[in-house]
């Protein structure tokens, strides 16, 4: 009788097919991760500061979007996908992610929830302000900007 396992006598094969298989799997995984990052970022001119840091990626966050709108003198405010042109809807919804995080907070060495506010160039500093109220009004003790560390091309 043949059979296609191992017996004592001999050095066992080396199967290549099952390590393909989980190859491609981590790669699926790692790919869809990066795509659902890079969808919360919008292409906007964010403003420079050269003693920047990079912000830690082990942490539950709300990206908030501010992009002024010199037609109509306005702010519109993008949160994961969806355009709010009133403050307190995108506030009910940060309470709510908020909330959210308490109950299932990131396993990383800070488990605070953070609002990272992305504003172009343009944007008057009081509307910022009145973001930061925002979150600081929904419970995020957190936030921060998002800028370049030098100018883009």
């Amino acid at each position: 009788m043949g059979g296609g396992g191992g017996g004592g006598d001999g050095d066992p094969e080396f199967q290549i097919a099952p390590m393909i298989d989980v190859l491609l799997v981590l790669l699926v995984f790692f790919m869809s991760i990066t795509s659902a990052q890079v969808a919360k970022v919008e292409k906007m001119p964010l403003p420079v500061a050269p003693h920047a840091l990079k912000r830690d990626m082990m942490r539950n966050e709300a990206i908030v979007n501010v992009r002024w709108d010199a037609k109509t003198d306005k702010a519109t405010f993008v949160l994961n996908n969806v355009r709010y042109k009133e403050l307190k809807v995108l506030g009910e919804q940060l309470k709510q992610l908020k909330t959210a995080n308490d109950r299932a907070p990131s396993n990383g060495p800070n488990p605070k929830y953070r609002v990272v506010i992305r504003a172009d160039r343009e944007v008057h500093a009081l509307v910022i302000n009145r973001v930061m109220d925002l979150a600081g009004q929904s419970g995020v003790e957190d936030v921060t900007f998002a800028v370049y560390n030098k100018e883009e091309p």
